[in-house]
């Protein structure tokens, strides 16, 4: 059996593309509507994993996808010379929703992972870089911003920030997609966590689990945009 000459990457991203994106409301897959002429969500959402690269790291991308998104699987072979690219089916009957696609691609990461969603596009250049350095010390990390509205926080990853005596941002709480969404005053974008902790990723995006962003460090971006929304 052959054996793949692919380096070791230093560091690993989650790339779910698997959603319906009902939300959204268009024929075509949400991730590749078009923001400018070339230019998708899909390949907004990457540019932070583009920095990576450019940094001099080795990145492996696991993108999850379905039967209904062939057509993104096929529009990112643009990026197989930027970074490797692995492609991982999910059965959303065994393994459904996000949780579930994070826990198909687990198998396939090396290093640090991140979890990039390629219907949210985060401002802040270096943000993804310095997420996952914090990992070192701090084990996990996400990007954020700041939010108060009630309804975009509860269709987002919320979070409650704050700001210790000497200046670094924490997380002091968590929660996915809350119901009630008072406390918060955040939400996060993208996340990263060392690679000894990556099993509990998938319960990030679990609104029925504890979740482990409670002493994250986190990385304040001006804006987060969230795509899975008619009104974009």
């Amino acid at each position: 059996m052959p054996v793949s000459s692919a380096p070791t990457p230093d560091v690993s991203i989650i790339l779910p593309c698997a959603g319906l994106g009902t939300r959204f409301g268009a024929p075509y897959a949400k991730e590749l509507h078009c923001l400018a002429p070339g230019v998708t969500i899909l390949d907004r959402s990457l540019e932070a994993v583009v920095e990576l690269v450019k940094s001099g790291l080795t990145v492996r991308v696991v993108v999850v996808f379905g039967p209904h998104k062939l057509d993104t699987v096929k529009y990112l072979a643009r990026y197989a010379g930027t970074f490797q690219l692995v492609f991982v089916y999910q059965d959303d009957a065994s393994e459904p929703g996000l949780d579930g696609a994070i826990r198909c691609a687990l198998p396939m990461t090396r290093g640090p992972v991140a979890l990039v969603l390629p219907d949210i596009v985060v401002s802040g250049v270096g943000s993804l870089l310095g997420a996952l350095r914090q990992t070192e010390v701090a084990g996990w990390s996400v990007v954020a911003a700041e939010e108060s509205d009630p309804g975009t926080l509860r269709q987002m990853g919320a979070l409650s920030v704050a700001v210790s005596p000497d200046a670094v941002v924490t997380v002091a709480a968590a929660a996915e997609k809350p119901a009630d969404p008072s406390g918060y005053n955040a939400l996060w974008g993208m996340v990263a966590v060392a690679e000894d902790q990556a099993h509990r990723l998938p319960d990030v995006a679990r609104r029925d689990a504890d979740s482990p962003l409670a002493g994250a460090v986190a990385l304040m971006v001006k804006r987060i945009v969230n795509y899975n929304t008619t009104d974009g």
